[in-house]
C-alpha cells in the first residue's frame, strides 16, 4: 500500500500566517505540521508517500523531506494547480499508485491515542482484497464535516457532506484507506454543487457496493484539526503537554522509522547528531537505549 498527503489549498482561515507559507509547514509545537500526518502513514506501515501541494509550496516540502531515503522511505511530489476537492488526489496520484491500494490523509489532520498503529494496520489490511475503510469520530457539532449515519446494529446507512441537519454526531476525519479501484472511481466522479470532487461522493460509491467499512475512534482518542488559529494553538499545547509530561516525542518520524526497522540504530544516532536541538538529543538518547 502507498500513501498520499494532500497539503494544498490556501488556508484562508489562517491569514495572514498562511499568506507566504503553507499551513502544513507551520509549527505544531516543535515540528512542522506535515510530520503528524506523515507519522500516521508510517505507523500504518506505508513507506512510499506522495505529497501533493501548490506550485508555490511544493519546493518547501521537497527541501524539508527530501527523497525519504534518510528514513528508509521514498517520497514523491505532485503539483495541484487548483484545489478541486479531496478526491482529486486520486486523479493526480494515479501514476504514483500504479494500481496499488492507497491511503489518503489530509495534511492538517492529527491523531493521537492508544493502539492507533494497530488500528491503522488493520484498516490497511482490510482493503487489500477490496473495499474502503474510513473512520468515525463523535463530535458535538458535525456540520462542518462529512457525517456517517448508522443503524442500531452499527451498519452504515448514509454519508453526507457538511449537512445542515446531521443525521448523527459522527464526523469522518481526513484519513481514508482504499482498494486498487480508487483511481478509476475518482476519475468517474462529477463535481458537486460546490464545484468540487467530493471525498464523500467517492465513499458513497463504496457504500453502494457494500464494501465500505467504518472504524470508530473511542472516547479519549484525540483527533485535532488545525484549520484556524485557535485550533492550531490548541494542537501545539496538546503536543507540548504530552511530551513534557511523558518524556517521549509525538510523531517523531525518525523514531518511527527506526522502530519499524527501516533504519538502523547507527543511522538513528547519526540523524540525532545532525540536529543541534533537544529533538536531536532525543534521537541520540533513543539510539543509546536501544529498542
Amino acid at each position: 500500500m502507498k500513501g498520499i498527503i494532500l497539503a494544498g489549498g490556501s488556508a484562508t482561515r489562517l491569514y495572514p500566517l498562511s499568506k507566504a507559507i503553507s499551513k502544513q509547514i507551520m509549527p505544531v509545537y516543535d515540528k512542522p505540521m506535515i510530520y503528524y500526518p506523515l507519522s500516521t502513514l508510517m505507523l500504518a506501515g506505508i513507506r512510499e508517500v506522495l505529497i501533493i501541494s501548490t506550485p508555490r509550496d511544493l519546493p518547501m516540502f521537497e527541501e524539508l523531506l527530501g527523497d525519504g531515503s534518510r528514513l528508509g522511505m521514498r517520497f514523491s511530489y505532485k503539483v495541484q494547480m487548483v484545489p478541486n476537492g479531496l478526491a482529486q488526489a486520486f486523479v493526480l496520484g494515479r501514476e504514483f499508485l500504479a494500481g496499488e491500494p492507497g491511503c489518503l490523509i489530509l495534511g492538517d489532520n492529527m491523531f493521537y491515542g492508544q493502539h492507533f498503529a494497530s488500528m491503522l494496520r488493520e484498516a490497511a489490511q482490510s482493503v487489500l482484497d477490496g473495499g474502503a475503510c474510513i473512520f468515525g469520530y463523535e463530535v458535538a457539532d458535525p456540520r462542518a464535516y462529512g457525517v456517517v449515519e448508522f443503524d442500531k446494529d452499527g451498519k452504515v446507512l448514509s454519508l453526507e457532506e457538511k449537512p445542515e441537519h446531521p443525521k448523527s454526531n459522527y464526523a469522518v476525519p481526513g484519513l481514508y484507506f482504499y482498494d486498487r479501484t480508487v483511481c478509476d472511481k475518482a476519475a468517474d466522479l462529477k463535481p458537486s454543487a460546490r464545484g468540487e470532487y467530493e471525498i464523500t461522493d467517492l465513499n458513497k460509491l463504496y457504500l453502494a457496493e457494500g464494501t465500505l467499512k467504518v472504524k470508530l475512534f473511542s472516547r479519549g482518542f484525540a483527533w485535532l484539526d488545525t484549520g484556524n488559529c485557535d485550533s492550531l494553538l490548541d494542537a501545539g499545547n496538546f503536543i507540548a503537554t504530552i511530551q513534557n509530561r511523558q518524556g517521549f516525542y509525538v510523531s517523531c518520524i525518525e523514531e518511527i522509522a527506526w522502530r519499524n526497522g527501516w533504519i538502523t540504530t547507527e543511522q538513528l544516532a547519526e540523524l540525532g547528531k545532525g540536529i543541534k536541538t533537544a529533538y536531536g538529543r532525543y534521537l541520540e538518547r533513543l539510539a543509546t537505549k536501544g529498542r
